[in-house]
């Protein structure tokens, strides 16, 4: 699944050749990619100027200027690819022969037909992504964002705010990292990458981790979230940028999918063993798992 750097790559790659744009027509190939009533996306998406692309966490959300958003999540096999008028392509998520071949396929569940010819298509093989269209002022109370935690690289990321979330949970910290409600955006990849650097045993529950350790958590997440999003993403196996681009982090990263490759603090060879149910990596002589007291 696209974490926080890929959804953001897509999203600030979109944003030039979408804002402004008109919507001339939709398509809904699987009603239940766009669960929307007929007359409200004729109302408020159909005719309809995109004035902005933000994002929270995994989401990112197209703002109309209708006073409507479409809230769009690609889960696990979700795209969005763009294609222009001349024939030129933009897209990301997960890498399939649909970013190549002709659209609409047999994973298009949703087309966007904007006035000057470009066409934005949502493809899912699996179906699990989704498109909600509701009131822009009710993006921030849908339950799916009321429930995330505020942005690593936000104002509101502050150490005491990181404390409070996590230094009593009696959870392993990689469970608690990977629960959105902790911190908005991070998954497995981002996750082991946090730990290594904080030099943290994945298992370690939150509530025995020291101030020390949590300062130095707090810390690795803004910098591993921010040299993801310089590099665009991370591609290990299932993430295009919105130009098909491959992104660059997986060439610098530390652990992730380096088993058995040598750490790059102290060339122990990188582990892999498994936590809160996602394969895991970690440095065996970096990470060290205290003893619980």
């Amino acid at each position: 699944m696209p974490e926080l750097p890929e959804v953001e790559t897509i999203r600030s790659g979109l944003e030039r050749e979408l804002t402004g744009q008109l919507i001339a027509s939709t398509e809904i190939l699987f009603a239940k990619s766009m669960p929307a009533l007929e007359q409200l996306i004729a109302d408020r998406v159909v005719g309809a100027k995109v004035s902005a692309l933000r994002r929270r966490g995994k989401v990112m959300i197209v703002d109309l200027d209708t006073h409507y958003s479409l809230m769009v999540h690609l889960k696990m096999t979700g795209q969005l690819i763009l294609q222009r008028a001349d024939g030129v392509r933009r897209g990301g998520g997960h890498p399939t022969k649909s970013m190549v071949r002709e659209l609409p396929d047999n994973s298009t569940r949703v087309v966007f037909n904007f006035r000057g010819g470009d066409r934005l298509f949502f493809n899912d093989q699996r179906k699990f992504g989704w498109i909600k269209l509701l009131p822009t002022a009710e993006v921030e109370q849908d339950s799916l964002l009321t429930r995330m935690g505020v942005e690593p690289l936000s104002t509101e990321f502050t150490f005491s705010n990181f404390t409070a979330k996590v230094a009593r949970r009696k959870s392993p910290i990689k469970a608690v990292l990977l629960d959105q409600s902790t911190v908005a955006g991070l998954g497995n990849i981002y996750v082991d990458e946090a730990l290594h650097l904080a030099r943290i045993h994945p298992l370690t529950h939150g509530i025995d981790l020291s101030p020390t350790e949590l300062r130095r958590l707090h810390q690795a997440i803004i910098t591993i979230i921010t040299r993801a999003i310089e590099l665009k993403g991370t591609t290990f196996r299932n993430f295009r940028n919105h130009k098909g681009e491959s992104g660059g982090y997986f060439e610098m990263a530390r652990v992730f999918g380096r088993t058995n490759q040598p750490c790059p603090e102290c060339s122990t060879p990188i582990d892999k063993l498994r936590v809160a149910g996602r394969g895991t990596h970690i440095c065996p002589q970096c990470q060290l798992l205290k003893t619980r007291t």
